[in-house]
């Protein structure tokens, strides 16, 4: 204990940013646990790109951030030293002065080839040496690079550069010096000097490693541990320096601290705490594991922290509020708690009068004569519904029936009373989205292709009387909402504008997927889900799964934007905790994907790194079974179109489908010599039409019928478990008309109908059983098992799933329509 000592140096180039955050806190983690020492140390290699501007902004997030370094130091307060020891490797033969222009150089490390100047001699390299520090014009042509091992297969050991020349004035030192030494060279020098113990690095830094260690046993100074761990990856997120400037000189951010920027202002302004960030860093531990995170994990841990300690208000719907005459109520206030399970939080006002006001989400589940919970206040008896001539409701009479205090059974709402003595205030929620709308950006794609320009949301709401006391950064709970933030706090009547100023609230994420929800009941919110919505995700489902008829004519592009889109869906399914037997199937599909992809390409499936587009195949004018196979993709992609327009899906996911579709209809018009028409597949050729030819069918038993076989065989398993679960009805179309796509398929290949082998021994009955739970599959009705171990197999298969609901036992939920 107290002999630890570590260090958090980052580069004075621009705004930490949440990756930085990640490594600030992990060195604080070792100081504070360790009783150790944490030196903060500005990297001011580069005269190019520091700026002293960005030194007092990295200060105020180290600030923000709760980080109190023992030390404040600059790599440049160490010149002097680093450049002795320059010096006396080239002295001693283990350095060398290179001119070799750049972009040779680059290839010569490549292909391991010495520099000419590799041997030169001692005093050859220091005449050189003289001539960078002195900046000549040769000078600047020249670099210092250390003596290893060309022939190393770690490129970082191939001769790497440890000095270059720049002429730039430096923030710090100004003109003094023309040479300045690389990261990776003024590093283990620095970090062995101030007595550094340990220096934390991320995975990326695994290949320096060795070059880090041979600097420190060269120069013969002490050595200090390398500690790795994995870099942060956020999905839908961009760290780039560059990339984030772009956003911020478009004008698609309000600045650097915007609450979508991954900055650490940024995400502090939408409520992210330190602590809950401290949390999520600990619960990653020492993995050295580099995978790409949903920042809803992030946000879960956040939760944690801010749900036991937020106050409770009420804020309403501003254009949809619905008023409730309560003729028995008398106008009153009384204190309430401001945290139902938490005391320490304190008490607030609640006002009570004859005119309240209910979210228009609420009323419209109502019914005359339901008896309604009102929170803080009691049980409620709707007595009369006032609609327009449209049938839209305007008004609602009630009565007063505090004497039952049975909640049980009814619904709750939330609600704002019509008093001169506590007006409501305005008040403005803001929500945001993701700015990039893709999780994961291949390495050479143009993040400016997937951009969100409508990621923000704003609405105007009534709001609880006491949100005039709040101040900025305040966290606080909108019942049935969520988490705000308070970003701007509310003002009155100003003299000068005679207008108000409204509460404006940042919506925090929870790290559930419906980060807006509206009002509504609880109970009856949850039917219509049931009704309207899949119990899992369906937006980004892709079409059935290929099958080996498609091999022989299939662009690997298509092919491989078909694996990217369903790796999308597993990962979007992982992010919103869907059944463990859906993310299986999803998961089952995307190997069954990249399995063809490398069967056609003869490679394995890299994102970002698609295959060559294959040949195109001369078009046959006859029609046969793999024409009618790639008439039913084609329709099954354009429901898939359909089904994204419909529940408006991202315009990039939109247009990725749309992309497939297009290209699916140019190989059926190449391949049948006619243009796709909805509802007119192609006949396929009788057997006595001619010799038998490759597109006729092949019999159950050559190896494509059976790996399609077990296809559809599984695919039916798939829909038995949903049954048995009573899934959506959506969820279970859709595995079904996937069912019968692959059926046809099979038909197609085979020229015969699908029937499911029984066990050996089985009696007829059991073959009959089969054949029925077959047609009942195609007529989308549930079919009850009667076959008892199978139920038992559902069973214990199904018991993995969690029962309760989204969020439950976790404070107020947030509700969906």
């Amino acid at each position: 204990m107290g002999k630890v000592t570590v260090r958090f140096p980052p580069e004075a180039s621009g705004y930490l940013h949440i990756g930085h955050a990640k490594a600030a806190l992990l060195n604080q983690h070792y100081q504070v646990n360790f009783k150790g020492k944490l030196i903060m140390r500005f990297d001011d290699t580069n005269p190019e790109k520091e700026k002293e501007d960005f030194e007092k902004v990295i200060l105020e997030d180290v600030a923000m951030l709760h980080i109190k370094p023992d030390q404040f130091t600059y790599t440049s307060d160490h010149f002097e030293t680093i450049m002795k020891y320059a010096e006396k490797l080239i002295q001693e033969g283990k350095a060398y002065v290179d001119d070799t222009p750049a972009e040779q150089m680059k290839a010569e490390r490549e292909q391991r080839i010495e520099s000419k100047h590799r041997e030169n001699s001692v005093e050859k390299n220091l005449q050189m040496w003289e001539e960078m520090k002195k900046g000549s014009q040769f000078g600047q042509s020249c670099c210092l690079r250390a003596k290893i091992d060309m022939s190393s297969n770690n490129g970082c050991m191939r001769d790497p550069t440890l000095y270059r020349c720049k002429i730039q004035p430096h923030p710090r030192t100004g003109n003094k010096y023309n040479v300045y030494p690389t990261y990776d060279f003024a590093c283990p020098i620095v970090d062995s000097i101030e007595g550094v113990t340990h220096a934390l690095r991320t995975t990326e830094y695994h290949d320096r490693d060795e070059q880090f260690y041979w600097i420190i046993e060269a120069l013969g100074i002490r050595k200090p541990y390398i500690w790795e761990y994995s870099r942060l990856n956020l999905n839908n997120t961009v760290l780039s320096k560059r990339k984030l400037t772009w956003f911020v000189n478009e004008g698609l951010v309000d600045g650097w601290d915007d609450p979508r920027f991954p900055t650490v202002r940024g995400v502090l302004r939408r409520g992210m705490t330190v602590e809950g960030l401290k949390q999520f860093i600990a619960a990653q531990g020492s993995s050295r594991s580099v995978v790409n995170m949903e920042w809803d994990k992030i946000w879960a841990f956040n939760k944690k922290v801010i749900d036991p300690v937020a106050p409770r208000y009420v804020a309403l719907l501003k254009k949809e509020a619905i008023l409730v005459n309560v003729p028995e109520a008398r106008e009153e206030t009384k204190e309430v708690a401001k945290h139902p399970k938490n005391p320490d939080v304190g008490l607030k006002p609640v006002w009570y009068s004859p005119k309240v006001f209910i979210e228009g989400a609420d009323a419209e589940t109502l019914s005359e004569g339901e008896m309604v919970t009102f929170i803080n206040w009691g049980n409620i008896n709707i007595t009369k519904i006032h609609k327009n001539a449209d049938g839209k409701i305007v008004s609602l009479d009630a009565k007063l029936n505090l004497e039952n205090r049975d909640y049980k059974k009814t619904t709750k709402i939330t609600w704002l009373a019509e008093t001169a003595h506590a007006l409501p205030i305005p008040a403005v929620c803001v929500t945001y989205e993701h700015l990039i709308t893709k999780p994961v950006l291949g390495k050479d794609e143009d993040f400016k292709q997937y951009v969100n320009r409508n990621s923000k949301h704003e609405e105007l709401m009534l709001g609880d009387p006491c949100l005039k006391d709040l101040k900025k950064g305040d966290i606080i709970q909108l019942q049935r909402r969520g988490f705000f933030i308070c970003d701007q706090p509310y003002e009155p009547v100003s003299p000068y504008s005679c207008k108000e100023a409204p509460c404006v609230l940042i919506y925090i994420p929870d790290g559930h997927t419906k980060e807006m929800p509206t009002s509504g009941s609880k109970e009856k919110t949850k039917v219509e889900t049931t009704k309207n919505e899949p119990a899992a995700p369906r937006k980004e489902r892709p079409g059935p799964p290929l099958d080996n008829t498609r091999a022989t004519f299939e662009d690997p592009s298509v092919l491989y934007k078909r694996v990217a889109a369903q790796g999308d869906v597993v990962r979007e399914l992982k992010a919103k905790k869907a059944a463990k037997e859906d993310i299986d199937a999803a998961v089952k599909q995307l190997l069954a994907l990249k399995a063809e992809y490398k069967e056609k390409t003869g490679q394995e499936y890299k994102p970002g790194n698609a295959a060559a587009a294959a040949p195109k195949v001369p078009s046959v004018p006859a029609a046969g079974p793999l024409d009618r196979s790639l008439y039913d993709e084609v329709a099954a992609q354009g429901e898939v179109v359909r089904k994204l327009k419909a529940e408006k899906a991202p315009k990039a996911k939109v247009n990725e489908a749309v992309e497939c579709l297009l290209s699916l209809k140019a190989q059926y018009k190449e391949k049948t010599g006619k243009d796709y028409i909805p509802g007119q597949p192609p006949s396929c050729p009788s057997s006595q039409s001619g010799p038998t030819n490759s597109s006729e069918p092949v019999g159950p038993e050559t190896p494509e019928a059976k790996v399609l076989f077990d296809k559809v065989a599984s695919q039916g398993e798939v829909v038995r478990k949903l049954k048995a679960e009573k899934a959506s009805k959506d969820q279970v179309d859709a595995a079904v008309q996937e069912l019968l796509q692959l059926k046809a398929q099979y038909r197609s290949l085979t020229g015969a109908e699908y029937k499911p082998v029984s066990a050996t021994g089985a009696e007829d009955k059991d073959k009959k059983k089969k054949e029925k739970e077959n047609k009942s599959e195609k007529q989308n009705k549930p079919q009850k098992q009667s076959d008892g171990p199978k139920k038992e197999s559902f069973k214990n298969q199904g018991s993995g799933l969690s029962s309760s609901g989204a969020g439950e036992g976790q404070g107020p939920k947030k509700q969906t329509r």
